[in-house]
């Protein structure tokens, strides 16, 4: 089944007709998957859906907006506001599927004006041709449709994110799931010949029973109706309190949450925090305290350190030139006493003069090269430049100390500015008071509405025993009691085939899980992109509900999966429930991403999105397929057509244009 065409008139806040092409063929050699719409919140996404589904399902429509209003007040309120009253609201959806083995096409059209007469729409179906109504399908669309998308399984392929979070947070699929999968793996069939089954035999034992008797079975008859009747109104109570406890839970969260945001965690931790910044203050004091212990010291000599350094240097100048002169001093007494005792060994005068000048000369170059010809103004001896030297380091430690205390006094009062800044919007003590008063009342009504579900639950547990009690007895005193004569047959062989019908289906089940099992965890694994988390799923066969097993074969809670994982696990059921049903069927998705992280959106955008179905319809904002993904899918050339939904606020109206938010 492929959609290939959706109609819009005056239908919600489309305004005039509007016609949107979802053929996932582009042309004769390319079809891509993903049909994507893109629209923020309120912008008529939803409404795309409702219109899918109002179009093949008309009165037994399960809509977003409709609730519990009759059908012909939902058709009023789905007439755009700004149409007149002779105009008509009008749905078209083409669609083509397979029968003989032929593609077939056909037109839905549904049509109603404001207020309709008879408190229904005007259903007409077109074939290929598209200019004569098919009278005779009209007439039995319903069961013809249930051949082709059945109604119960709708939800498996039409679902939007909110069924997602429903179905991940929740340790057993909800009931109208479980219906959906009943239906989706056949086993409806059985469970509907096992009543007919015991319709039949409960007519036949009626046609031959004596007075008594029959007194006796309506007696029973009339008990176990009664308990059914009781059975269900209380399902609907409890489903009725289920809803009001997640509500009520979800105000008790946002409860929290105001406490939390406004200060009141805060505030009930003022005295921690006072006590942490008094703490915070006396060692800052203490900082301050070693600081002015170095100031006393020789810390202020810093302010003059450029002095310091040049008197360090001329010093060292001085005392190098005073050494200078001493080494002169005592060459030149040398060099005298080398004169006479040259002279002594009678030698040639020239000689002793030659070399007299030379010792002369040699001192003088000496002199001249190393002594500083700048003024000597300090005259400090060598203790003196020793005392300087000590002077110098003691004041580059103390700098180098005064510099660490200093950062940390500086981070000392950044902490202390903070912790102020804390007790500062911490909720006043009235406030704080009001806040607690809120979370506690949040918190008594939700007790209460869950203590009430779960008293109805355990009085639904109840009933359906008494039912089960009340049918065996029927079956007991019929069997007891009554003489079928020349239906005895029909009996015997009814209950033979219950009883294979029992064995059946739990074979059939079974079956069923097993592959769907399979399918489950390797769309699972497939999604998730990481092998060694699960190695196998287990479906339990009464209740749907999924276990999850590590390598060695020991349960993985569900409480340890992410939040994401969870949302995976959910798509990876629904996923796997449609590839094991064999039916070629279209998946449209409604606000998909909203509740994933981005490493787990990426998955679902490379690889269920092109993989789901021959035909996925996204819709979205543009903060769930962003740009990243949507040049991802663009790039993997999965995207057929792509639509902006354009609203109006002025108007209250929804354009459809060609292209998406990029």
């Amino acid at each position: 089944m492929i959609f290939l065409e959706l109609v819009l008139q005056n239908f919600g806040p489309y305004s005039g007709k509007q016609v949107i092409n979802l053929n996932p063929q582009i042309d004769e050699d390319n079809v891509r998957p993903i049909i994507l719409f893109g629209g923020m919140n309120g912008g008529g996404k939803t409404t795309l859906m409702d219109a899918i589904r109002l179009a093949l399902y008309g009165q037994r429509a399960q809509c977003s907006t409709r609730g519990n209003i009759s059908y012909s007040d939902f058709l009023t309120q789905c007439v755009n506001s700004k149409s007149t009253p002779t105009e008509k609201t009008r749905i078209e959806l083409v669609f083509e599927h397979i029968e003989e083995d032929k593609p077939v096409r056909y037109r839905i059209v549904r049509t109603w004006e404001k207020n309709p007469k008879d408190g229904k729409d005007h259903l007409g179906i077109l074939g290929d041709d598209e200019t004569w109504p098919i009278d005779s399908l009209a007439n039995i669309w319903d069961e013809y449709i249930e051949n082709i998308l059945p109604l119960g399984i709708s939800n498996l392929f039409l679902f939007d994110g909110e069924q997602v979070k429903e179905l991940a947070e929740q340790e057993i699929p909800p009931p109208i799931v479980v219906d959906a999968i009943n239906g989706l793996l056949g086993l409806e069939l059985a469970d509907k010949l096992a009543i007919d089954l015991e319709i039949l035999v409960n007519r036949k034992k009626r046609e031959f029973a004596d007075t008594k008797d029959l007194a006796k079975l309506e007696e029973i008859e009339t008990r176990l109706h009664e308990k059914q009747a009781e059975y269900e109104n209380n399902q609907i109570k409890l489903a009725n309190l289920n809803i009001e406890v997640t509500e009520l839970e979800k105000i008790h969260e946002e409860a929290l949450d105001k406490f939390v945001n406004e200060g009141g965690k805060i505030a009930a931790e003022r005295s921690q925090l006072e006590q942490q910044r008094a703490e915070k203050i006396k060692v800052a004091n203490n900082v301050r305290e070693s600081l002015c212990e170095l100031a006393s010291d020789v810390l202020p000599l810093a302010l003059i350190s450029p002095l310091l350094s040049q008197v360090q240097r001329q010093g060292e100048k001085e005392l190098k030139n005073q050494q200078i002169q001493l080494a002169k001093d005592v060459l030149i007494a040398r060099d005298e006493r080398l004169i006479n005792w040259l002279q002594q060994l009678n030698l040639e005068s020239n000689k002793v003069t030659n070399i007299q000048c030379f010792l002369a000369e040699d001192i003088n170059n000496l002199y001249t090269n190393n002594v500083s010809t700048e003024n000597t103004w300090l005259n400090g001896d060598e203790e003196s430049l020793s005392l300087l030297d000590n002077i110098t380091y003691r004041l580059q430690a103390a700098e180098s100390t005064a510099q660490k205390q200093l950062d940390e006094l500086n981070n000392y009062e950044e902490q202390i500015l903070t912790l102020e800044r804390q007790v500062q919007t911490a909720a006043a003590p009235e406030e704080y008071t009001k806040l607690q008063k809120a979370v506690k009342e949040a918190q008594n009504e939700f007790n209460k509405i869950q203590s009430q579900s779960q008293t109805m639950t355990q009085k639904v547990i109840e009933l359906d025993t008494e039912i089960k009690k009340l049918r065996q007895e029927l079956n007991e005193y019929t069997v007891e009691n009554i003489k079928f004569q020349n239906s005895e047959h029909i009996i015997d062989s009814a209950a033979r085939v219950q009883q294979t019908l029992k064995v059946f289906r739990e074979r059939l089940t079974l079956r069923k899980l097993n592959k769907l099992e399979e399918e489950v965890k390797n769309c699972f694994l497939y999604l998730l992109h990481k092998s060694d988390l699960v190695h196998r799923i287990a479906i339990d066969s009464k209740t749907f509900g999924l276990s999850l097993y590590d390598l060695n074969g020991k349960p993985v809670p569900k409480h340890r999966l992410s939040a994401g994982e969870k949302q995976l696990l959910a798509i990876a059921f629904l996923w796997g429930l449609a590839k094991v049903s064999g039916r070629r069927l279209p998946v449209a998705i409604d606000t998909p991403l909203g509740r994933l992280d981005s490493s787990h959106r990426n998955n679902l955008v490379e690889r269920y999105f092109p993989s789901a179905s021959h035909q996925v319809i996204l819709l979205s904002t543009d903060t769930e397929i962003g740009k990243k993904e949507y040049q991802n899918l663009q790039e993997t050339e999965a995207i057929a057509r792509e639509y902006l939904l354009q609203y109006n606020s002025g108007k209250r109206e929804t354009t459809i244009k060609p292209g998406y938010f990029w």
